[in-house]
C-alpha cells in the first residue's frame, strides 16, 4: 500500500500492521478466567470499551450467551460471518458452514491447550513412563548424532 501525499506529507503509514486481532462481531474468543475457562465462544456484541456479548452457543461449545469483560478472554485469528446480536440458530448454522470448530482444534494454540490439560491429568506413573520414554528417545538421538560424526 503506498500513503498518498499532500503537500510532501504522508497522509497515512504505509508500514504494515502491528496488531491483526481486533475486536470485531463474529470474533472467535477463547475464555481465559471463570466457569468457561478454556472453551471458545463467539463475539456476538460489543457492550462498550471493556465488555462484550459472546455465546457458545451452549449446545455446541459449552457457553451461554452472557457479558464479559474483555480481560477475561483472548481474541483469536478465527472469525464467523453473523449478524450483529445474532440468535443462537444462526451462529450455530454459521459455525457449522465455516467448520470454525475443526479448524481451532487444529490450530497449534489449541493443540498446546489440550497437551497441558492431558499433562496435568497424569499420575505419578505416567510421568515416570513419560520419562523413561524421552530418556530412551534422547538416548537414540545420541547415537545417530555420534555415528553420524564418526561417518563424516
Amino acid at each position: 500500500m503506498t500513503g498518498s501525499k499532500c503537500d510532501g506529507i504522508t497522509l497515512f503509514s504505509t508500514a504494515t500492521m502491528t496488531f491483526t486481532r481486533f475486536v470485531s462481531i463474529g470474533r472467535v474468543v477463547l475464555i481465559n478466567y471463570g466457569p468457561d475457562a478454556g472453551k471458545i465462544a463467539t463475539i456476538i456484541d460489543v457492550v462498550d470499551e471493556n465488555k462484550c456479548l459472546i455465546d457458545g452457543p451452549f449446545s455446541v461449545t459449552g457457553v451461554n450467551r452472557h457479558v464479559i469483560n474483555f480481560k477475561r478472554v483472548s481474541l483469536t485469528d478465527l472469525t464467523v460471518v453473523i449478524p450483529r446480536q445474532a440468535r443462537e440458530k444462526t451462529l450455530k448454522k454459521a459455525l457449522a458452514k465455516s467448520d470454525t470448530l475443526a479448524i481451532w482444534e487444529a490450530t497449534a494454540w489449541a493443540k498446546k491447550l489440550q497437551n497441558k490439560k492431558t499433562r496435568a491429568q497424569l499420575n505419578d506413573f505416567d510421568r515416570f513412563k513419560a520419562m523413561i520414554a524421552r530418556k530412551q528417545k534422547n538416548s537414540l538421538v545420541k547415537k545417530a548424532v555420534a555415528a553420524a560424526r564418526k561417518a563424516n
